[in-house]
Protein backbone atom coordinates (compact mmCIF):
# COMPACT_ATOMS: atom_id res chain seq x y z
CA UNK A 1 0.00 0.00 0.00
CA UNK A 2 1.54 3.36 -1.15
CA UNK A 3 1.28 6.70 0.60
CA UNK A 4 -1.45 7.50 -1.70
CA UNK A 5 -3.70 4.50 -0.76
CA UNK A 6 -2.64 4.86 2.91
CA UNK A 7 -5.95 5.83 3.95
CA UNK A 8 -8.38 4.71 0.93
CA UNK A 9 -10.88 2.05 2.46
CA UNK A 10 -12.54 -0.16 0.24
CA UNK A 11 -15.94 -1.69 -0.12
CA UNK A 12 -15.65 -5.45 0.96
CA UNK A 13 -16.87 -6.49 -2.03
CA UNK A 14 -13.96 -4.69 -3.81
CA UNK A 15 -11.75 -6.13 -1.23
CA UNK A 16 -12.27 -10.08 -2.60
CA UNK A 17 -10.44 -9.27 -4.99
CA UNK A 18 -6.89 -7.15 -3.64
CA UNK A 19 -5.50 -10.84 -2.95
CA UNK A 20 -1.65 -10.68 -1.01
CA UNK A 21 -2.77 -6.85 -0.84
CA UNK A 22 -2.49 -4.80 2.29
CA UNK A 23 -6.07 -2.77 2.22
CA UNK A 24 -8.16 -0.46 4.69
CA UNK A 25 -11.49 -2.12 5.64
CA UNK A 26 -14.78 -0.50 7.62
CA UNK A 27 -17.59 -2.94 8.51
CA UNK A 28 -20.28 -3.96 10.89
CA UNK A 29 -19.47 -6.69 13.11
CA UNK A 30 -22.30 -9.48 13.18
CA UNK A 31 -20.14 -12.45 14.05
CA UNK A 32 -17.31 -13.05 16.35
CA UNK A 33 -15.50 -16.20 17.67
CA UNK A 34 -14.25 -17.21 20.93
CA UNK A 35 -10.67 -15.92 21.41
CA UNK A 36 -8.01 -18.64 21.81
CA UNK A 37 -4.39 -19.40 22.07
CA UNK A 38 -2.69 -19.44 18.65
CA UNK A 39 -0.28 -22.41 18.31
CA UNK A 40 2.44 -20.14 19.30
CA UNK A 41 2.34 -17.57 22.25
CA UNK A 42 -0.39 -14.97 20.37
CA UNK A 43 -3.91 -14.70 20.78
CA UNK A 44 -6.73 -15.15 18.11
CA UNK A 45 -9.93 -14.62 17.33
CA UNK A 46 -12.12 -14.18 14.06
CA UNK A 47 -15.06 -12.25 12.93
CA UNK A 48 -17.21 -11.37 10.43
CA UNK A 49 -18.15 -8.09 9.07
CA UNK A 50 -20.78 -6.60 6.49
CA UNK A 51 -21.25 -3.27 4.13
CA UNK A 52 -23.62 -2.37 1.69
CA UNK A 53 -21.51 -4.37 -0.91
CA UNK A 54 -21.21 -7.22 0.93
CA UNK A 55 -24.10 -8.61 3.53
CA UNK A 56 -24.73 -12.16 2.94
CA UNK A 57 -22.06 -13.92 4.32
CA UNK A 58 -19.88 -11.32 5.56
CA UNK A 59 -16.23 -11.35 5.59
CA UNK A 60 -14.14 -13.44 7.64
CA UNK A 61 -11.26 -11.60 9.58
CA UNK A 62 -8.79 -13.42 11.60
CA UNK A 63 -6.87 -11.23 14.45
CA UNK A 64 -3.84 -11.98 16.30
CA UNK A 65 -2.29 -10.26 19.41
CA UNK A 66 -0.15 -10.62 21.44
CA UNK A 67 -2.71 -10.76 24.52
CA UNK A 68 -6.41 -11.34 24.62
CA UNK A 69 -6.67 -7.77 25.90
CA UNK A 70 -5.26 -6.72 22.50
CA UNK A 71 -8.09 -7.88 20.71
CA UNK A 72 -11.15 -6.44 19.51
CA UNK A 73 -14.03 -6.78 22.57
CA UNK A 74 -16.94 -5.76 20.77
CA UNK A 75 -19.85 -4.69 23.19
CA UNK A 76 -23.43 -4.57 21.40
CA UNK A 77 -24.70 -6.34 18.36
CA UNK A 78 -24.28 -4.16 15.05
CA UNK A 79 -20.74 -2.28 16.54
CA UNK A 80 -18.28 -1.01 13.54
CA UNK A 81 -14.91 -1.90 13.10
CA UNK A 82 -12.21 -0.29 11.46
CA UNK A 83 -9.49 -1.98 10.11
CA UNK A 84 -5.86 -0.60 8.92
CA UNK A 85 -2.81 -2.63 7.03
CA UNK A 86 -4.84 -5.64 7.02
CA UNK A 87 -3.51 -8.52 4.34
CA UNK A 88 -6.24 -10.53 1.84
CA UNK A 89 -5.78 -13.84 1.60
CA UNK A 90 -7.97 -17.01 0.20
CA UNK A 91 -8.11 -20.08 1.93
CA UNK A 92 -10.16 -23.20 0.26
CA UNK A 93 -11.75 -20.58 -1.95
CA UNK A 94 -13.27 -17.79 0.38
CA UNK A 95 -11.12 -14.71 0.89
CA UNK A 96 -10.75 -13.07 4.18
CA UNK A 97 -8.67 -10.32 5.54
CA UNK A 98 -5.63 -10.87 8.03
CA UNK A 99 -4.94 -8.87 11.08
CA UNK A 100 -1.18 -8.80 11.21
CA UNK A 101 -0.09 -7.33 15.05
CA UNK A 102 2.76 -5.52 13.69
CA UNK A 103 1.37 -3.20 11.16
CA UNK A 104 -2.17 -4.24 11.26
CA UNK A 105 -4.40 -1.42 13.50
CA UNK A 106 -8.06 -1.42 14.26
CA UNK A 107 -11.11 0.94 16.09
CA UNK A 108 -14.12 0.35 17.31
CA UNK A 109 -16.99 2.39 17.38
CA UNK A 110 -20.79 2.06 18.80
CA UNK A 111 -23.29 1.17 16.40
CA UNK A 112 -25.87 2.49 14.62
CA UNK A 113 -27.87 3.94 17.76
CA UNK A 114 -24.86 5.44 18.91
CA UNK A 115 -24.26 9.63 18.51
CA UNK A 116 -20.23 9.14 19.81
CA UNK A 117 -17.98 9.78 17.71
CA UNK A 118 -14.84 8.22 19.48
CA UNK A 119 -13.85 5.14 19.25
CA UNK A 120 -14.82 2.99 22.52
CA UNK A 121 -11.59 0.65 21.85
CA UNK A 122 -8.24 0.78 19.67
CA UNK A 123 -4.80 -0.46 18.58
CA UNK A 124 -1.98 0.61 20.35
CA UNK A 125 -0.49 2.11 16.71
CA UNK A 126 -3.95 3.14 15.64
CA UNK A 127 -4.05 6.91 14.39
CA UNK A 128 -7.24 8.62 14.17
CA UNK A 129 -7.91 11.39 11.23
CA UNK A 130 -10.97 13.51 10.80
CA UNK A 131 -12.58 11.41 8.27
CA UNK A 132 -12.96 8.16 10.37
CA UNK A 133 -15.82 9.93 11.50
CA UNK A 134 -17.39 10.35 7.75
CA UNK A 135 -17.09 6.70 7.36
CA UNK A 136 -18.50 5.67 10.74
CA UNK A 137 -21.35 7.71 10.19
CA UNK A 138 -21.92 6.66 6.70
CA UNK A 139 -21.98 3.26 7.90
CA UNK A 140 -23.98 3.22 10.66
CA UNK A 141 -26.82 5.02 8.34
CA UNK A 142 -26.80 2.00 6.41
CA UNK A 143 -27.20 -0.30 9.03
CA UNK A 144 -30.20 1.62 10.16
CA UNK A 145 -31.90 0.33 7.76
CA UNK A 146 -30.22 -3.25 7.20
CA UNK A 147 -31.90 -6.56 8.00
CA UNK A 148 -29.28 -9.39 8.28
CA UNK A 149 -29.92 -12.54 7.53
CA UNK A 150 -29.39 -14.01 10.98
CA UNK A 151 -30.84 -17.35 11.08
CA UNK A 152 -30.24 -19.96 9.04
CA UNK A 153 -32.93 -22.43 8.06
CA UNK A 154 -31.18 -25.10 9.90
CA UNK A 155 -30.95 -22.97 13.16
CA UNK A 156 -32.55 -25.45 15.90
CA UNK A 157 -34.85 -24.73 18.23
CA UNK A 158 -34.36 -26.01 22.06
CA UNK A 159 -37.43 -28.33 21.75
CA UNK A 160 -35.20 -29.87 18.90
CA UNK A 161 -32.02 -30.57 21.24
CA UNK A 162 -29.65 -33.55 21.08
CA UNK A 163 -26.55 -34.17 22.55
CA UNK A 164 -23.35 -33.18 20.67
CA UNK A 165 -22.33 -30.02 18.72
CA UNK A 166 -25.05 -27.65 17.52
CA UNK A 167 -24.40 -25.97 14.31
CA UNK A 168 -27.00 -22.47 14.92
CA UNK A 169 -28.88 -22.07 17.91
CA UNK A 170 -30.72 -18.85 18.57
CA UNK A 171 -31.53 -18.04 22.01
CA UNK A 172 -32.26 -14.93 24.26
CA UNK A 173 -29.66 -14.50 27.13
CA UNK A 174 -31.91 -14.14 30.17
CA UNK A 175 -28.82 -13.72 32.80
CA UNK A 176 -25.07 -14.84 33.79
CA UNK A 177 -23.65 -15.51 36.64
CA UNK A 178 -19.66 -16.03 37.77
CA UNK A 179 -19.75 -19.86 39.32
CA UNK A 180 -16.13 -19.29 40.33
CA UNK A 181 -12.54 -17.37 38.94
CA UNK A 182 -12.66 -19.49 36.09
CA UNK A 183 -16.09 -20.40 34.83
CA UNK A 184 -19.21 -18.24 34.11
CA UNK A 185 -22.65 -19.54 32.87
CA UNK A 186 -25.00 -18.86 30.61
CA UNK A 187 -28.81 -19.05 31.17
CA UNK A 188 -30.66 -18.92 27.82
CA UNK A 189 -34.13 -19.67 26.69
CA UNK A 190 -36.37 -19.29 22.89
CA UNK A 191 -39.46 -20.10 24.25
CA UNK A 192 -39.80 -23.58 23.32
CA UNK A 193 -39.44 -26.75 25.83
CA UNK A 194 -36.16 -28.60 25.80
CA UNK A 195 -37.14 -33.17 25.02
CA UNK A 196 -37.21 -34.42 28.13
CA UNK A 197 -34.54 -36.59 29.38
CA UNK A 198 -34.62 -40.12 30.65
CA UNK A 199 -33.42 -39.99 34.38
CA UNK A 200 -30.19 -42.22 34.39
CA UNK A 201 -29.97 -41.86 37.99
CA UNK A 202 -30.24 -44.70 40.68
CA UNK A 203 -33.26 -43.96 42.99
CA UNK A 204 -31.67 -45.56 46.24
CA UNK A 205 -29.03 -42.73 45.72
CA UNK A 206 -31.41 -39.92 46.42
CA UNK A 207 -30.56 -40.13 50.29
CA UNK A 208 -26.91 -40.01 50.14
CA UNK A 209 -26.93 -37.62 46.83
CA UNK A 210 -29.81 -36.33 46.13
CA UNK A 211 -30.04 -35.47 42.32
CA UNK A 212 -29.60 -31.93 41.70
CA UNK A 213 -32.51 -29.18 41.60
CA UNK A 214 -30.34 -27.08 39.11
CA UNK A 215 -26.95 -27.08 37.85
CA UNK A 216 -25.73 -24.08 38.99
CA UNK A 217 -24.10 -24.39 42.24
CA UNK A 218 -26.28 -22.28 44.75
CA UNK A 219 -29.98 -21.11 43.58
CA UNK A 220 -30.50 -18.31 41.32
CA UNK A 221 -31.81 -15.39 43.80
CA UNK A 222 -35.39 -14.63 44.07
CA UNK A 223 -35.39 -11.32 42.36
CA UNK A 224 -33.49 -13.12 39.67
CA UNK A 225 -36.11 -15.69 39.03
CA UNK A 226 -38.46 -13.13 39.09
CA UNK A 227 -37.09 -11.95 36.15
CA UNK A 228 -37.48 -15.23 33.97
CA UNK A 229 -39.88 -15.91 31.73
CA UNK A 230 -42.56 -18.79 33.29
CA UNK A 231 -42.55 -20.73 30.14
CA UNK A 232 -40.11 -22.56 28.18
CA UNK A 233 -37.14 -24.37 28.92
CA UNK A 234 -34.22 -22.18 30.61
CA UNK A 235 -30.86 -24.00 29.53
CA UNK A 236 -27.33 -23.68 31.20
CA UNK A 237 -24.23 -23.01 28.87
CA UNK A 238 -21.06 -23.15 30.77
CA UNK A 239 -18.24 -20.88 29.57
CA UNK A 240 -14.67 -21.84 31.03
CA UNK A 241 -12.32 -18.61 30.81
CA UNK A 242 -9.19 -20.95 31.13
CA UNK A 243 -10.03 -22.60 27.63
CA UNK A 244 -12.71 -19.84 26.04
CA UNK A 245 -11.70 -16.27 26.61
CA UNK A 246 -15.31 -14.84 25.38
CA UNK A 247 -16.23 -11.20 25.81
CA UNK A 248 -18.34 -11.68 28.61
CA UNK A 249 -19.06 -7.97 28.85
CA UNK A 250 -20.81 -7.79 25.17
CA UNK A 251 -23.46 -10.99 25.86
CA UNK A 252 -25.43 -9.01 28.16
CA UNK A 253 -29.19 -10.18 29.74
CA UNK A 254 -31.78 -9.16 27.31
CA UNK A 255 -29.81 -9.61 23.94
CA UNK A 256 -30.35 -12.49 21.36
CA UNK A 257 -27.66 -13.90 20.00
CA UNK A 258 -27.02 -17.07 17.50
CA UNK A 259 -24.36 -19.47 19.40
CA UNK A 260 -22.47 -21.39 16.25
CA UNK A 261 -20.66 -24.90 17.29
CA UNK A 262 -21.84 -24.94 20.60
CA UNK A 263 -22.12 -28.41 22.38
CA UNK A 264 -24.68 -29.78 24.36
CA UNK A 265 -24.26 -32.79 26.88
CA UNK A 266 -26.26 -34.56 29.77
CA UNK A 267 -25.26 -33.42 33.16
CA UNK A 268 -27.45 -34.71 36.25
CA UNK A 269 -30.38 -35.38 34.27
CA UNK A 270 -30.12 -31.85 32.65
CA UNK A 271 -29.07 -30.35 29.45
CA UNK A 272 -25.95 -28.54 29.69
CA UNK A 273 -24.27 -26.50 27.08
CA UNK A 274 -20.90 -25.54 27.26
CA UNK A 275 -18.37 -23.32 24.74
CA UNK A 276 -15.61 -24.23 22.60
CA UNK A 277 -12.57 -22.99 20.88
CA UNK A 278 -14.70 -23.21 17.91
CA UNK A 279 -17.78 -21.52 19.28
CA UNK A 280 -19.02 -18.57 17.57
CA UNK A 281 -21.07 -16.06 18.50
CA UNK A 282 -23.47 -13.68 16.06
CA UNK A 283 -25.47 -10.59 17.19
CA UNK A 284 -29.02 -10.58 16.81
CA UNK A 285 -30.53 -7.11 16.53
CA UNK A 286 -33.90 -7.06 18.75
CA UNK A 287 -36.13 -5.87 15.57
CA UNK A 288 -35.02 -9.05 13.60
CA UNK A 289 -38.08 -10.44 11.82
CA UNK A 290 -36.99 -13.89 13.04
CA UNK A 291 -36.65 -12.94 16.98
CA UNK A 292 -40.00 -10.86 16.79
CA UNK A 293 -41.83 -14.10 15.04
CA UNK A 294 -40.29 -16.08 18.39
CA UNK A 295 -41.24 -13.61 21.05
CA UNK A 296 -45.09 -13.23 19.32
CA UNK A 297 -45.01 -17.18 19.41
CA UNK A 298 -43.95 -17.08 22.78
CA UNK A 299 -46.95 -14.18 23.88
CA UNK A 300 -49.49 -16.80 22.29
CA UNK A 301 -48.69 -19.75 23.88
CA UNK A 302 -48.49 -17.51 27.49
CA UNK A 303 -52.36 -16.14 26.52
CA UNK A 304 -53.29 -19.87 25.87
CA UNK A 305 -55.00 -22.12 28.83
CA UNK A 306 -53.30 -25.37 27.70
CA UNK A 307 -49.97 -23.66 26.29
CA UNK A 308 -48.16 -23.78 29.45
CA UNK A 309 -48.26 -27.18 29.64
CA UNK A 310 -44.43 -29.20 28.23
CA UNK A 311 -44.68 -29.65 24.32
CA UNK A 312 -44.60 -33.15 24.68
CA UNK A 313 -47.34 -33.94 27.39
CA UNK A 314 -49.84 -32.87 24.53
CA UNK A 315 -52.89 -33.50 24.11
CA UNK A 316 -52.93 -34.51 27.90
CA UNK A 317 -51.06 -36.50 30.00
CA UNK A 318 -52.20 -40.01 30.46
CA UNK A 319 -54.55 -41.28 33.51
CA UNK A 320 -51.37 -41.93 35.83
CA UNK A 321 -53.28 -39.40 38.55
CA UNK A 322 -56.36 -37.79 39.14
CA UNK A 323 -57.65 -34.94 40.94
CA UNK A 324 -61.28 -33.64 42.50
CA UNK A 325 -63.44 -32.35 40.36
CA UNK A 326 -63.85 -28.93 41.59
CA UNK A 327 -59.87 -28.52 40.59
CA UNK A 328 -60.64 -29.46 36.71
CA UNK A 329 -61.12 -26.05 35.31
CA UNK A 330 -58.04 -24.60 37.04
CA UNK A 331 -55.61 -23.49 34.83
CA UNK A 332 -52.07 -25.73 34.43
CA UNK A 333 -48.95 -23.49 35.45
CA UNK A 334 -45.47 -24.02 35.36
CA UNK A 335 -42.92 -25.10 37.91
CA UNK A 336 -41.36 -21.73 37.49
CA UNK A 337 -44.30 -19.95 38.11
CA UNK A 338 -45.21 -21.60 41.44
CA UNK A 339 -40.74 -20.45 42.06
CA UNK A 340 -41.79 -16.69 41.26
CA UNK A 341 -45.64 -16.90 42.23
CA UNK A 342 -45.79 -13.32 44.43
CA UNK A 343 -47.52 -14.69 47.77
CA UNK A 344 -45.92 -17.56 49.88
CA UNK A 345 -48.71 -19.71 50.02
CA UNK A 346 -51.09 -20.55 47.32
CA UNK A 347 -52.07 -23.28 45.09
CA UNK A 348 -51.85 -24.72 41.41
CA UNK A 349 -52.44 -27.29 39.06
CA UNK A 350 -49.21 -28.43 37.38
CA UNK A 351 -48.27 -31.13 35.01
CA UNK A 352 -44.66 -32.77 35.91
CA UNK A 353 -42.60 -36.06 36.01
CA UNK A 354 -41.27 -37.54 39.18
CA UNK A 355 -37.42 -38.10 38.95
CA UNK A 356 -36.55 -39.17 42.17
CA UNK A 357 -38.26 -39.66 45.47
CA UNK A 358 -37.10 -40.15 49.37
CA UNK A 359 -37.66 -43.33 50.55
CA UNK A 360 -37.54 -44.92 47.00
CA UNK A 361 -38.86 -48.03 48.51
CA UNK A 362 -42.66 -48.81 49.70
CA UNK A 363 -42.14 -50.29 52.65
CA UNK A 364 -40.59 -46.71 54.18
CA UNK A 365 -43.12 -44.46 52.89
CA UNK A 366 -44.94 -44.59 56.59
CA UNK A 367 -43.16 -43.06 59.53
CA UNK A 368 -43.15 -45.36 62.75
CA UNK A 369 -46.74 -43.89 63.27
CA UNK A 370 -48.07 -44.51 60.62
CA UNK A 371 -47.86 -41.50 58.64
CA UNK A 372 -47.33 -41.50 55.08
CA UNK A 373 -43.95 -38.86 54.66
CA UNK A 374 -42.51 -39.53 51.06
CA UNK A 375 -40.26 -36.41 49.14
CA UNK A 376 -40.61 -36.38 45.20
CA UNK A 377 -38.92 -34.32 43.09
CA UNK A 378 -41.06 -33.22 40.60
CA UNK A 379 -39.56 -32.14 37.26
CA UNK A 380 -41.09 -29.81 33.97
CA UNK A 381 -40.06 -27.90 31.28
CA UNK A 382 -39.20 -25.20 33.56
CA UNK A 383 -37.18 -26.53 36.43
CA UNK A 384 -37.13 -28.76 39.42
CA UNK A 385 -39.09 -28.38 43.16
CA UNK A 386 -38.85 -30.92 45.51
CA UNK A 387 -42.57 -31.39 47.26
CA UNK A 388 -44.15 -34.04 50.24
CA UNK A 389 -46.65 -36.12 50.02
CA UNK A 390 -47.38 -36.06 53.59
CA UNK A 391 -50.22 -36.68 56.06
CA UNK A 392 -54.06 -37.19 54.94
CA UNK A 393 -52.35 -36.17 51.60
CA UNK A 394 -50.70 -38.91 51.68
CA UNK A 395 -53.86 -41.46 52.51
CA UNK A 396 -55.64 -39.78 49.39
CA UNK A 397 -52.20 -40.14 46.53
CA UNK A 398 -51.48 -43.56 47.38
CA UNK A 399 -55.98 -44.09 48.05
CA UNK A 400 -55.41 -45.72 51.67
CA UNK A 401 -53.23 -48.58 52.49
CA UNK A 402 -53.39 -50.77 48.98
CA UNK A 403 -51.63 -54.06 48.62
CA UNK A 404 -48.56 -54.64 48.80
CA UNK A 405 -48.16 -55.42 44.95
CA UNK A 406 -50.45 -53.10 43.68
CA UNK A 407 -48.98 -49.79 45.19
CA UNK A 408 -45.23 -51.48 43.86
CA UNK A 409 -46.75 -51.94 40.46
CA UNK A 410 -48.40 -47.62 40.67
CA UNK A 411 -44.96 -46.31 42.02
CA UNK A 412 -42.88 -48.21 39.27
CA UNK A 413 -45.24 -46.76 36.74
CA UNK A 414 -45.03 -43.13 38.44
CA UNK A 415 -41.17 -43.13 38.34
CA UNK A 416 -40.77 -44.95 34.67
CA UNK A 417 -38.69 -47.40 36.12
CA UNK A 418 -38.06 -49.86 32.78
CA UNK A 419 -39.27 -53.18 32.91
CA UNK A 420 -38.15 -56.29 30.65
CA UNK A 421 -41.15 -57.61 28.26
CA UNK A 422 -41.93 -60.42 31.10
CA UNK A 423 -43.01 -57.29 33.21
CA UNK A 424 -39.69 -57.97 35.71
CA UNK A 425 -38.07 -54.46 36.63
CA UNK A 426 -34.54 -53.86 34.50
CA UNK A 427 -31.80 -53.21 37.27
CA UNK A 428 -30.01 -49.55 36.27
CA UNK A 429 -31.64 -48.89 33.47
CA UNK A 430 -32.26 -45.27 32.43
CA UNK A 431 -35.29 -44.14 33.37
CA UNK A 432 -38.30 -42.62 31.85
CA UNK A 433 -40.96 -41.22 33.57
CA UNK A 434 -44.70 -40.03 32.39
CA UNK A 435 -46.32 -36.76 32.52
CA UNK A 436 -48.67 -36.63 35.40
CA UNK A 437 -51.19 -33.90 36.42
CA UNK A 438 -51.09 -32.71 40.24
CA UNK A 439 -52.07 -30.51 42.36
CA UNK A 440 -49.27 -28.60 44.61
CA UNK A 441 -49.48 -26.05 47.63
CA UNK A 442 -46.67 -23.98 48.99
CA UNK A 443 -46.59 -23.26 52.14
CA UNK A 444 -44.00 -21.21 54.92
CA UNK A 445 -42.17 -23.57 58.37
CA UNK A 446 -40.44 -20.11 59.72
CA UNK A 447 -42.54 -16.92 60.37
CA UNK A 448 -39.44 -14.82 60.22
CA UNK A 449 -38.47 -15.77 56.88
CA UNK A 450 -40.69 -17.03 55.23
CA UNK A 451 -39.22 -17.16 52.01
CA UNK A 452 -36.24 -18.75 52.30
CA UNK A 453 -38.68 -21.71 54.51
CA UNK A 454 -41.23 -21.90 51.87
CA UNK A 455 -42.18 -25.93 51.18
CA UNK A 456 -44.51 -27.36 48.70
CA UNK A 457 -46.98 -30.50 48.78
CA UNK A 458 -48.78 -32.85 47.09
CA UNK A 459 -52.38 -32.42 47.62
CA UNK A 460 -55.73 -33.31 46.23
CA UNK A 461 -54.17 -35.50 43.93
CA UNK A 462 -54.57 -39.67 43.99
CA UNK A 463 -52.19 -42.16 42.07
CA UNK A 464 -54.79 -44.19 39.90
CA UNK A 465 -52.75 -45.81 37.71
Amino acid sequence: MNNEDDYRFLRLADALTALNQRVNLIGVIVEYGTPTRSKGTDWFCSLKIVDESYNVRGLLVNIFAETQQKLPQAQESGDIIQLSHVVMKCHNQEAYALYDKRFSTFALYEGKYSESCSPYQFSSKFQPRNQDMELVVRLRKWADSFQLDTVSKESVLLRELKEGKCDYLVCKILHMSQVNDNEWMLFIWDGTDAPPLPIQYELKSEKENPLPLQLEPQPLARDILCKFPTAGSILRVSVNQRNVKLNIPSLTAGRWVTFFNLMFEVRGSFWHGFLTSSTKVRFIPNEDLNIIEREKNFEKRMRSKFDRMPFTSFPWPGRITDFYDEVDRVPVVTLMDILTYQQVTAKFKCIVRVVAALPWEVKDFRSPDGTYCVRLTLEDSTGRIQAYVYGDDGEVFFEGNPPTDVLIRKWNTLLGVAKADSGAVIENAPRNPPWIVCCIKSYRVDKSDVWKSRRYRIFNTKLVC
